[in-house]
């Protein structure tokens, strides 16, 4: 009974939280720096404006929570007992699935475009899945498996973007992150979109500047952004995304200026030197115990010279790294360039967790809903690489 009322509590929080984000306009969001760092405070105070325009909370009003209660009344509990298995199997499941979402709704919204693996036959026609941002993504198997399950309970129904949202929530919860509710009713792309992932996803070598201005335009504030790049506290980052910081940062032949030598020694340990593409997605040459398929990588929680990553439950200590300078990757140290996001890198790693947990759920609420498909828009896919018509 309690945790049922706590659950509904945390549900009225966060959406009157994202109901008042999403109405201001992205002017109005990148101005935002003044406002208090927990989303509580001010959830209370714009409680009374958040009503009186429901209008201009955006996507809410064509998805809807349950969406599928009547026709597909055990879709949810499909997905998180499957991921439940498969987490099981493998507990890197939440940060590859958390990645995937974040990468799938960056462009042109949550609408599972980057499934698409079809050119019906054109070789020419590059897909979303094939833009250099996006080779190393995983997890589209698991998403596989879930939507097998859903079929064989509910034919046609359940989208593979509302698949994609519950399983990334879910994978979250099993890692030890927050809850937070999942609007469904999406629907799924019949379009991918190359060229705007090549150019629309933060890379690791960005600046501060490139990673606010990608942020803004779909209108996330510092203080979402800073959230939501913490979801980095979970999982593996490859050494892919790395190396070129170790060695030929920028394309200087040498390290990053800004990296201490000691810190740069525990990298290069970790992340040795490779003649490989930038863009090959295979792992380096292995010269060491450390440098086996396994370990090609590195977390923010482990010791940077231990010899395994077994990853971390979700918390601060992605903040705290920043703090001492020990970013994993560039764009990541960045946030502790200027005030506007250094002032929410302290204020996350000041407490037990908490300011991070209840605004990083407001914002992945905020991510879950952008430029969604509805209505008759899209499709609902039976299989989340091919639109139906190709069947």
């Amino acid at each position: 009974m309690l945790k049922s009322l706590l659950n509904k509590w945390v549900f009225l929080v966060l959406m009157i939280s994202v109901l008042v984000s999403l109405r201001r306009t992205p002017e109005k969001i990148v101005e935002s720096e003044t406002e208090s760092t927990h989303p509580i405070f001010s959830v209370f105070l714009q409680r009374d404006l958040a009503q009186e325009d429901e209008a201009s909370s955006g996507s809410t009003l064509y998805l809807e929570y349950d969406y599928y209660r009547e026709t597909c009344p055990e879709a949810e509990k499909i997905v998180s007992s499957t991921m439940a298995r498969i987490y099981e199997e493998d507990q890197g499941v939440s940060a590859s699935l958390l990645r995937l979402f974040f990468h799938d709704c960056f462009i042109r919204g949550c609408d599972a475009s980057l499934f698409l693996d079809d050119s019906n036959g054109n070789k020419s026609y590059l897909i979303e899945r094939q833009a250099i941002p996006h080779t190393t993504l995983k997890g589209f198997d698991k998403i596989g498996l879930i939507k097998e399950e859903l079929e064989m309970a509910c034919p046609g129904v359940v989208s593979c973007a509302d698949t994609l949202a519950l399983a990334t929530r879910d994978g979250i919860l099993l890692a030890g992150g927050p809850y937070y509710p999942v609007f469904t009713g999406r629907r799924d792309s019949i379009q991918s979109y190359y060229q705007e992932a090549m150019a629309g996803v933060p890379g690791p070598d960005d600046n501060l500047n490139r990673i606010l201005q990608l942020f803004s335009v779909r209108g996330f504030n510092e203080r979402e952004t800073v959230s939501l790049i913490g979801a980095h506290n979970i999982g593996k980052i490859s050494c892919q995304f790395i190396r070129s910081r170790l060695y030929n940062f920028k394309g200087t032949g040498q390290p990053d200026s800004t990296m201490t030598d000691d810190f740069l020694n525990e990298m290069r340990l970790n992340c040795q030197e490779s003649n490989s593409n930038s863009v090959d997605v295979a792992p380096a040459p292995m010269r060491s115990r450390k440098m086996t398929e396994l370990t090609a990588g590195m977390s923010y929680y482990q010791g940077l010279t231990s010899s395994i990553s077994s990853g971390a439950g979700f918390d601060t200590h992605y903040f705290h790294n920043l703090l001492k300078g020990r970013g994993l990757l560039y764009s990541d140290q960045q946030l502790m360039a200027d005030e506007k996001t250094a002032d929410f890198v302290r204020t996350y790693a000041s407490d037990d967790g908490t300011t991070f947990r209840v605004n990083f759920a407001t914002a992945m609420v905020k991510l879950s809903i952008l430029g969604v498909l509805y209505g008759s828009q899209g499709q609902v896919r039976t299989n989340c690489s091919l639109p139906v018509n190709n069947f």
